[in-house]
């Protein structure tokens, strides 16, 4: 279905039918986009880089990627998926860039790849209290601090929980790859916030 309507009713369209109806010429749709990923991905891209200035760039340059490349959508894949792979290229690019990149040796550790890590998700809400404040600052550091191969998948999959199936979709890893790296950016957290959380 490619609904190229305009109106109210838009905001019922889901994510493709608001791609396919853009790529029709309705700018409303392309409007809706942008309000329905724009949180979304500037909690993702700061998690990622952990800049706001740079965050705030690179959604920017996110959305206009995707008002000038709609053309390139097709139905094989999920909307949410496209847009997040033109953030992390984004975010990848800017990273190295800044020679940003960090690299730690981190020890083999336990495979479970049902266990998954609660990362809070204060997001940029302004009546979070200072402790959620505070746990959120820590939470960063510690995500600045680990590899940037474990740290986006980490907040790809505990912080907007996609699946292992999308985020090997996203990404271009193997599966194998994509369950290890998770659980070892997992382990590296919680060795560095274990401190925080036993406070709470």
């Amino acid at each position: 279905m490619k609904p190229s309507k305009e109106g109210s009713e838009i905001t019922k369209f889901s994510d493709e039918e608001l791609i396919f109806s853009f790529q029709e010429g309705n700018l409303n749709a392309y409007n809706e986009i942008v309000a329905r990923y724009k949180d979304r991905l500037t909690n993702f891209v700061y998690r990622y880089v952990g800049d706001y200035d740079e965050c705030d760039d690179i959604v920017q340059d996110t959305f206009v990627k995707v008002y000038t490349s709609k053309h390139l959508y097709k139905e094989i894949a999920k909307f949410s998926t496209w847009i997040y792979t033109i953030a992390i290229n984004l975010s990848k690019t800017k990273l190295a860039k800044q020679q940003k990149y960090k690299t730690f040796s981190i020890s083999d550790v336990y495979d479970d790849e049902n266990k998954d890590f609660d990362i809070a998700d204060e997001g940029f809400t302004p009546d979070v209290d200072a402790n959620s404040k505070f746990l959120s600052k820590h939470i960063q550091k510690a995500l600045d601090s680990i590899s940037e191969n474990y740290r986006e998948l980490v907040i790809l999959r505990d912080v907007d929980d996609f699946s292992y199936e999308e985020i090997v979709e996203m990404t271009g890893l193997p599966m194998g790859t994509v369950k290890s790296r998770i659980n070892r950016g997992r382990e590296k957290l919680q060795e560095l916030l274990k401190d925080i959380y036993k406070e709470e």
